[in-house]
């Protein structure tokens, strides 16, 4: 994978192997479980309370579980945006409006993704948003996050960053990702908080 025309850190590539080989032996049950605890912490958090707007995602496989905290936070009248994927792994965004809104799309070989099937707001509707959840594969005791390598939110946080805005960033994790440390690049920024089936941690 490339970011502004970087190659990957090998050693990131190494330990994203790692955190997905665990990730995909979890049982469904425990995957379940962990999304239900998720959803109840992260609803208890005050940057997800005050929000208005949320930009967020859906989880897939074995990733930790979002759909319950999108409807629990739609039911609470918080615009949800979610991405769409496009071809330059830059993300489009679209509302939420519950679970019938979405559409299965393949993007090439890889993993089917959940995304919005109405109208497209653009690549800026992002910077509207009071808190962006980030997916992510682990988070260090910094608030450094490791993504999966597409770059895809990397892009998404320089674009916040070139207009000003300052969302809350939160990343959903299993407890096992968050970790002493991940390797760092030049473009990587911390996060705000973590949370994990079992609680919230607080950066900076």
């Amino acid at each position: 994978m490339r970011h502004g025309g970087r190659a990957d850190d090998p050693d990131k590539r190494r330990l994203r192997r790692e955190l997905l080989a665990v990730r995909s032996g979890l049982p469904a049950g425990d995957v379940r479980e962990a999304a239900a605890e998720l959803a109840r912490r992260a609803l208890g958090l005050p940057e997800l309370a005050q929000a208005r707007t949320v930009a967020a995602y859906v989880s897939v496989g074995s990733e930790p579980g979002t759909l319950a905290l999108l409807d629990a936070l739609r039911a609470r009248g918080v615009r949800v945006l979610l991405p769409v994927l496009l071809p330059d792994n830059n993300l489009d965004w679209g509302v939420y409006d519950g679970p019938d809104s979405l559409t299965r799309v393949q993007h090439g070989g890889r993993m089917a993704l959940l995304e919005p099937a109405g109208a497209r707001l653009g690549q800026e509707a992002v910077t509207a948003a009071d808190a962006v959840l980030l997916p992510g594969l682990a988070v260090d005791a910094r608030g450094m996050r490791l993504g999966r390598g597409g770059g895809s939110y990397d892009r998404v946080l320089a674009r916040l960053e070139r207009a000003g805005a300052h969302p809350a960033l939160v990343v959903l994790l299993y407890d096992s990702e968050v970790v002493e440390r991940v390797p760092e690049e030049a473009h990587d920024r911390p996060v705000h908080a973590v949370v994990t089936p079992s609680g919230v941690r607080r950066f900076g």
